[in-house]
Parts: C-alpha cells; structure tokens; sequence
C-alpha cells in the first residue's frame, strides 16, 4: 500500500525548504479491542524510534486506563531528560491492514506533535520504503495477518 508524504505549507518561503515541508505522515484507525471504540489519528514514520508513541488524550477517548500499563521512559533529540509512557496492547489499521500492537500513550507528547509509528509495533510489522523524490512511502507487510 501506498501513502503520500503529508505536505505541510509554510508561512513563509524557506532557501532550503521551499514553501512546504514534507513529513511521512500516515493516517490509522486506533481501535481499543477491550471495548471496540475507534478513533482515526495521523502517525509519523520513525525508524529512529524505539516503539510506537501516541498521544495520551487519544488513550483517554478509548477509555483506556493509561496509568495502568507499564510505565516506559523514552527520549529523543531534547536534551530535558526522559518522558514517561504507558505500554497498552490495541489494535491498528492502516491501509485496511489490522493488527495487534502493542503501544506506548504519553503526556508528554507536545501540544502541537504527531503520534509516532516506531521499531515496535510498525517496523516488526511492515516493511518500509521512503520516497522522498516520488513524495512516497510505501508499506509491504511482513507477516500475514
């Protein structure tokens, strides 16, 4: 299945960027297999990250009791020390692929960031290839479903 990059405009033309920036930017169905509710949510492809991270307040609309799971700290590129997530199994679709996932929800994700599709729970599921010159990202599943 094939995705395209997400195009975001910038206010003002950027030298280097242009007028737009490109982020692969996927959208998924988080379905909390406990109670069947859904929600749609828009992930960022990362294979820098460790696992998946998704926003807590998208937890709390599936009445997933975020606290409850195993806590996990993570980091990345910000030099404020670790941020706290809770681990939660739930089930995905992309592109009309379901799965079962095991997932992280945080607080700490910032007011205006995405949820991130990681090593585990998206690369142990698919195989990715970037396009950044076809502005494409395609995903090949690895296991059968």
């Amino acid at each position: 299945m094939k995705f395209d990059y997400f195009k975001f405009p910038l206010s003002q033309k950027s030298e280097f960027f242009g007028s737009s920036l490109l982020k692969p930017i996927i959208p998924a169905v988080i379905t909390n297999p406990h109670n069947g509710k859904s929600i749609k949510y828009a992930a960022l492809i990362d294979s820098g990250a460790d696992f998946c991270i998704f926003d807590a307040e998208i937890g709390d609309y599936l009445n997933i009791d975020i606290k409850s799971g195993q806590k996990e700290i993570f980091g990345g590129i910000q030099d404020r020390g670790g941020a706290t997530a809770y681990l939660h199994k739930i089930e995905i679709e992309i592109g009309g692929w379901k799965y079962k996932a095991t997932v992280t929800f945080s607080y700490d994700i910032a007011e205006r960031g995405y949820g991130i599709f990681g090593q585990k729970g998206f690369f142990d599921i698919f195989s990715v290839k970037f396009d950044y010159l076809k502005e494409e990202i395609e995903l090949k599943p690895i296991n059968k479903f």
